[in-house]
């Protein structure tokens, strides 16, 4: 069996429907209740709880963990004592390019290598699914906001996230790795709303915020440090940030989705 932690999320959600329609056993895990296929089992349950884990772990062989509480090594102890073998941690760009700044999922990473464990690390970029952000004021206004809006990134679709997870999780190979991921190409914020507008087939009209201005945005949504860390990457990104990585392709044998492909995918929360 699989346990699959954040399984309301964006990576979660469709990972469990992934290895199930593999054929695999699978338990997902969220603090709140979930809509997942009839064949999943799902436990509510918090990872800043590691207690309330044991029940999710009950047989369980593999573990997708996602970086959330404050205690990896309680929350590992519990899987590996339950008889997991195997964990794929879902931690970030930024752990490697920034470990000072992105210091949560950095002692993550560094618990998963000591648990014990058989471990993989994924680590992705920006989240196409960031363009939700955008969603009420494409609707209302056919605008989109945002900072550097000429500075490109290689966001990643999360739904190839979640099948190199799948992989991963099911394959061998992948011990002591760890990949990065990305999209296939770099994209400004600007061509992000440009994308959607071509979905949509009408133009969606890009506003470039100042940084104080999406600074203020972020703290509502995140702490600090984080926002701080997210905009330097947003606005001044480091070559390593930029590069577009060869994994995802490396893994399933096939290049990663265009952020076009996502939009067109999504156009219902922008219509």
């Amino acid at each position: 069996m699989i346990v699959v932690t954040g399984a309301t999320g964006n990576v979660g959600r469709e990972l469990a429907g992934l290895l199930a329609a593999a054929g695999e056993q699978v338990t997902a895990v969220s603090r709140n209740a979930a809509d997942l296929p009839h064949n999943v089992r799902h436990v509510q349950a918090d990872l800043a709880d590691p207690a309330t884990l044991r029940p999710a772990f009950d047989g369980a062989e593999a573990l997708f963990l996602l970086v959330a509480g404050d205690d990896p090594h309680a929350v590992l102890a519990t899987a590996a004592h339950a008889g997991v073998r195997r964990v794929v941690l879902l931690s970030s760009q930024g752990a490697g390019t920034r470990p000072d700044s992105y210091r949560h999922p950095a002692a993550f990473e560094q618990a998963v290598k000591d648990s014990g464990l058989e471990w993989t690390i994924l680590r992705p970029g920006g989240f196409a699914s960031n363009a939700y952000a955008w969603a009420e004021s494409v609707r209302a206004r056919r605008t989109a906001a945002a900072p550097f809006g000429d500075v490109g990134l290689p966001v990643i679709d999360p739904a190839d996230i979640a099948e190199v997870a799948s992989a991963v999780l099911r394959e061998p190979g992948h011990a002591s790795r760890t990949y990065e991921l990305t999209g296939p190409e770099l994209l400004t914020p600007r061509e992000r709303a440009a994308a959607i507008g071509q979905a949509l087939g009408e133009p969606v009209r890009f506003v470039e915020q100042s940084r104080d201005e999406a600074r203020a945005q972020m703290l509502h949504l995140m702490p600090e440090p984080v926002a701080d860390a997210t905009l330097a990457i947003l606005g001044a990104p480091t070559p390593a940030e930029q590069r577009i990585s060869p994994d995802v392709e490396r893994v399933l044998g096939r290049a990663p989705r265009t952020f076009a492909t996502w939009a067109a995918r999504n156009l219902a929360a922008f219509r």
